[in-house]
């Protein structure tokens, strides 16, 4: 389970997110995948890359969703194969809040394809704009993904649980979610097909010439904060940082009443 290796840095991100260790008495224990019987083959690429017995099973249950769901099982026991997935990060029990990217050196966009794969959203919005999204209950999980898109696509996003459940939800449109699809969705990757699909179909997408692109967020450091601060106006302050005086104004009103730190 090298996670430099691409394949294994997705497998454990879809391990994070979809799969489960369970405990047995003394040292038994089992990890278990389910997901849709239509995406049993990424299941089956996970038993040819993992040298321990497994074995693949098919169930059909009634659902809050369908009365007939058939879904395929990916079941593991071997206790070294546990051990190592539990020491790289996946612990035993519930770990929705609690996963987070491994501490060892990992295949950055591969891992994120994992978690996007198992918890993310790929495709087309109701208005016919690209879109990838994650729900996740992890906030090391989302300042991942929200910092590799940042460093990526420049899209900045601020990030807060929702008041109904608890969940991050991080939404990428546009030339931003194109961008993202192509760095993370690249040709050949190990994926699921479905979302390979969706992903590839989205750099079709062009924008219409009427279509206004939204002006930037400013990334604000602690220099321009100084600059600001320092400036006899607003203008003034405006035209040597090169924005308009509107948004200096307002992070000026944010230093000067404590809802942002004074720079150091």
């Amino acid at each position: 389970m090298d996670l430099k290796v691409p394949e294994y840095a997705y497998m454990f991100g879809f391990l994070q997110a979809d799969g489960h260790l369970a405990k047995g008495a003394g040292q038994k224990g089992r990890l278990t995948v389910e997901i849709t019987v239509r995406d049993i083959e990424l299941l089956r690429k996970f038993q040819k890359l993992t040298p321990y017995y497994s074995s693949i099973t098919e169930r059909t249950r009634t659902t809050n969703f369908s009365k007939t769901h058939t879904s395929a099982v990916w079941s593991m026991c071997s206790l070294e194969a546990r051990t190592k997935l539990n020491e790289l990060g996946l612990p035993y029990g519930r770990k929705s809040t609690t996963i987070a990217p491994p501490d060892v050196e990992f295949s950055r966009c591969d891992y994120l394809r994992g978690i996007l794969d198992a918890d993310g959203s790929v495709g087309y919005t109701s208005q016919g704009f690209p879109f990838i999204s994650l729900t996740t209950k992890s906030t090391e999980v989302a300042v991942y993904t929200s910092s590799y898109a940042r460093e990526n696509t420049g899209a900045e996003r601020t990030l807060k649980r929702n008041a109904r459940d608890g969940i991050y939800n991080i939404l990428y449109t546009k030339e931003n979610a194109q961008q993202l699809a192509a760095q993370v969705y690249y040709p050949g990757c190990l994926s699921l097909e479905r979302k390979q699909i969706a992903a590839d179909s989205l750099g079709r997408w062009v924008r219409p010439a009427e279509m206004e692109r939204r002006t930037p967020r400013i990334q604000w450091t602690a220099e321009m904060d100084r600059i600001l601060l320092a400036a006899p106006t607003i203008a003034h302050a405006a035209a040597e940082l090169g924005y308009s005086p509107s948004p200096c104004q307002n992070r000026g009103w944010k230093l000067l009443h404590g809802v942002v730190p004074m720079p150091d």
